[in-house]
């Protein structure tokens, strides 16, 4: 089984196991609160980030048992690339796993789109190497600059030149494409800007491709999302990270409440304000999204919304009626 396949079958089961839960609610079944009444059809076009997808997945996933008959598709074009539909007034929703850009703004404005912003899930942005790699256990953002800073590109080709106690292993790096908010979001916290990178690395809009990559190689390394560490466990195999106040792992919690900096972030959806008021099954499911937002963050393994995001999330979508 193929790495994608594999997360497909493992956010199906656990969408499967979700399902079976709200079936077994009062009574509320699959409708959790949603009450269409003669059932809806049509479609909702959602693309963007590869890193909020299998979010969206999910939520396609658990909708489908509310409303058979509404095709939610879902595509992977990065954070950039969906925004340059969504402003092309192409989809419905985009995925973003950074938020909106001040020239994406002024592509929607231009166009005429106006969206909403809300923030779906949080995510722990991971740092990852080959389970044969006993040494970097903990790694400083100084250390993680010197191995994916610009200037490091032809310099830096070995672990020892990262410190003098690691050996000398080659480094071999794997990392988000640039039309990938996770690129824009890792330079910028490791490196100081936006875009600024070795170019030396092998890149891609497909974090499986950089699973595979780190899988492959004793002194690897690669950069994702949190979800993908808990979808490959055993394969690849995560770092802690020192921000300043110490090594702190990526987990639910240390997300949550802040600790794991500076990789921690939120996650978000655009929606298109427009096709929201004018089309009953978009509608219908941004509402179930986010009523079920903390069933679609467990089957896809990301960290839930706190109270405060909830409640901020459900503001934003009351104020589009």
């Amino acid at each position: 089984m193929s790495l994608l396949s594999f997360k497909t079958a493992s956010i199906s089961a656990s969408v499967l196991a979700a399902t079976l839960l709200l079936t077994a609610c009062g009574g509320q079944t699959a409708e959790t609160g949603t009450d269409s009444g003669a059932g809806l059809s049509g479609s909702v076009t959602i693309d963007g980030s590869s890193t909020v997808a299998p979010l969206s997945e999910a939520a396609a996933t658990l909708f489908r048992e509310v409303e058979p008959d509404v095709n939610v598709t879902v595509a992977t074009s990065g954070t950039g690339g969906g925004f340059k539909a969504f402003c092309a007034g192409e989809t419905d929703i985009s995925d973003a796993s950074r938020p909106i850009k001040d020239e994406e703004i002024a592509a929607c404005e231009e166009a005429g789109i106006e969206y909403t912003e809300i923030v779906i899930a949080n995510d722990g942005l991971s740092v990852v190497v080959n389970p044969e790699n006993d040494w970097a256990k903990c790694l400083t953002v100084e250390q993680l600059k010197t191995i994916w800073g610009p200037e490091s590109e032809g310099t830096i080709t070995s672990w020892n030149q990262v410190d003098p106690s690691f050996p000398d292993e080659k480094l071999s790096l794997f990392g988000a494409g640039t039309d990938s908010g996770t690129f824009d979001y890792f330079t910028e916290a490791i490196n100081g800007e936006e875009g600024a990178i070795r170019t030396d690395y092998s890149p891609s809009e497909d974090d499986n491709i950089t699973v595979q990559g780190v899988s492959g190689s004793a002194g690897a390394m690669g950069f994702f999302g949190l979800s993908y560490v808990e979808e490959n466990e055993g394969v690849i195999q995560a770092v802690e990270i020192d921000g300043g106040e110490g090594c702190v792992s990526a987990t639910a919690e240390t997300v949550q409440d802040g600790s794991y900096q500076p990789l921690g972030r939120e996650l978000f959806i655009y929606v298109n304000n427009t096709a929201y008021s004018e089309k009953e099954q978009l509608r219908t499911f941004v509402d179930f999204y986010l009523e079920n937002e903390a069933d679609v963050a467990e089957a896809a393994l990301f960290v839930g919304l706190t109270d405060e995001q909830r409640t901020t999330a459900q503001d934003e979508l009351a104020s589009l009626g």
